[in-house]
Protein backbone atom coordinates (compact mmCIF):
# COMPACT_ATOMS: atom_id res chain seq x y z
CA UNK A 1 0.00 0.00 0.00
CA UNK A 2 1.36 3.08 -1.06
CA UNK A 3 1.52 5.91 1.98
CA UNK A 4 -2.02 7.88 2.39
CA UNK A 5 -2.79 9.98 5.19
CA UNK A 6 -6.86 8.39 4.48
CA UNK A 7 -7.24 5.11 3.00
CA UNK A 8 -11.03 5.02 1.05
CA UNK A 9 -12.40 1.85 0.81
CA UNK A 10 -16.24 0.82 0.42
CA UNK A 11 -18.44 -1.35 2.64
CA UNK A 12 -17.90 -4.41 1.69
CA UNK A 13 -14.08 -3.91 3.28
CA UNK A 14 -15.63 -3.26 6.82
CA UNK A 15 -14.10 -5.62 9.15
CA UNK A 16 -11.33 -5.20 12.31
CA UNK A 17 -8.62 -6.72 10.32
CA UNK A 18 -8.53 -4.44 7.15
CA UNK A 19 -8.41 -1.46 9.78
CA UNK A 20 -6.20 -2.84 11.77
CA UNK A 21 -4.11 -3.39 9.06
CA UNK A 22 -4.84 -0.17 7.17
CA UNK A 23 -4.13 2.19 10.61
CA UNK A 24 -0.53 -0.06 11.51
CA UNK A 25 0.66 0.92 8.41
CA UNK A 26 -0.07 4.76 9.18
CA UNK A 27 -2.86 5.91 7.60
CA UNK A 28 -6.62 6.34 8.88
CA UNK A 29 -9.22 4.09 7.09
CA UNK A 30 -12.43 5.83 6.18
CA UNK A 31 -15.07 2.99 5.56
CA UNK A 32 -18.64 3.72 5.78
CA UNK A 33 -20.24 1.21 8.07
CA UNK A 34 -21.76 -2.11 7.26
CA UNK A 35 -25.47 -2.27 8.88
CA UNK A 36 -25.02 -4.70 11.20
CA UNK A 37 -21.83 -3.57 12.93
CA UNK A 38 -21.78 -3.22 16.69
CA UNK A 39 -19.33 -0.82 17.13
CA UNK A 40 -19.67 2.42 15.60
CA UNK A 41 -16.63 3.85 14.16
CA UNK A 42 -15.49 7.29 13.13
CA UNK A 43 -16.52 7.67 9.32
CA UNK A 44 -16.25 11.02 7.25
CA UNK A 45 -18.68 11.60 4.49
CA UNK A 46 -17.07 14.79 3.52
CA UNK A 47 -13.63 13.22 2.52
CA UNK A 48 -15.89 9.64 1.20
CA UNK A 49 -16.64 11.73 -1.86
CA UNK A 50 -13.19 11.84 -3.47
CA UNK A 51 -13.31 8.14 -3.69
CA UNK A 52 -16.26 8.77 -6.66
CA UNK A 53 -13.20 10.49 -9.12
CA UNK A 54 -11.37 7.20 -8.80
CA UNK A 55 -14.86 5.07 -9.20
CA UNK A 56 -15.41 6.91 -12.27
CA UNK A 57 -11.62 6.82 -13.64
CA UNK A 58 -12.14 3.13 -13.47
CA UNK A 59 -15.48 3.15 -15.16
CA UNK A 60 -14.59 4.61 -17.82
CA UNK A 61 -11.47 2.26 -18.40
CA UNK A 62 -13.52 -0.54 -18.02
CA UNK A 63 -15.65 0.87 -21.31
CA UNK A 64 -12.56 -0.56 -23.29
CA UNK A 65 -13.36 -4.31 -23.86
CA UNK A 66 -9.63 -5.00 -24.21
CA UNK A 67 -8.96 -3.38 -20.74
CA UNK A 68 -12.26 -5.01 -18.95
CA UNK A 69 -11.36 -8.43 -20.13
CA UNK A 70 -7.48 -7.60 -19.79
CA UNK A 71 -6.70 -9.78 -23.54
CA UNK A 72 -3.19 -9.53 -22.36
CA UNK A 73 -1.12 -11.95 -21.25
CA UNK A 74 1.53 -10.18 -19.89
CA UNK A 75 2.08 -7.30 -17.53
CA UNK A 76 3.95 -5.37 -19.69
CA UNK A 77 1.43 -5.18 -22.60
CA UNK A 78 -1.44 -5.07 -20.14
CA UNK A 79 -0.11 -1.86 -18.77
CA UNK A 80 0.66 -0.40 -22.60
CA UNK A 81 -3.07 -0.84 -23.39
CA UNK A 82 -3.72 0.87 -19.91
CA UNK A 83 -2.18 3.74 -20.88
CA UNK A 84 -3.18 3.79 -24.41
CA UNK A 85 -7.14 3.69 -22.68
CA UNK A 86 -6.51 6.95 -20.58
CA UNK A 87 -4.88 8.59 -23.41
CA UNK A 88 -7.81 8.32 -25.78
CA UNK A 89 -10.57 8.20 -23.13
CA UNK A 90 -8.84 11.57 -21.14
CA UNK A 91 -6.61 13.43 -23.26
CA UNK A 92 -8.81 13.38 -26.66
Amino acid sequence: MPKSPIVHADKGYDSNAIRNKVEGKGAMPNIPLKANRRWRICFSPFLYRDRNAIERMFGRLKDFRRVATRYDRSATNFLAAVCLVAIVSYWL
